[in-house]
């Protein structure tokens, strides 16, 4: 097996994990974890992508990971703010 497919599989493997994560919702630090993953897989799949000459997937998870660091942000590094009830 090539590097290539490996990383393949790897960043496949972790793409699963992190959305099982992120959609079970069952914490938030759980759900900032599972955007930590998807913005490693979304690595491994740029690194692919770029090795195998697949500009288009390479492109794709650079967007990706934009949206993966947002979604980081979001969950594990903002602070939570108090929403006043009506």
């Amino acid at each position: 097996m090539e590097f290539v497919d490996v990383l393949r599989w790897a960043a496949s493997g972790t793409g699963i994990v992190a959305a099982l994560m992120v959609a079970a919702h069952i914490s938030v630090r759980v759900t900032g974890y599972g955007f930590v993953i998807f913005t490693v897989s979304s690595v491994m799949w740029i690194t692919a992508a770029w090795f195998g000459d697949r500009e288009p997937l390479a492109l794709q998870n650079i967007i990706l990971f934009g949206i993966n660091l947002f979604g980081v942000y979001r969950y594990l590094w903002r602070r939570p703010t108090q929403r006043h009830a009506a």
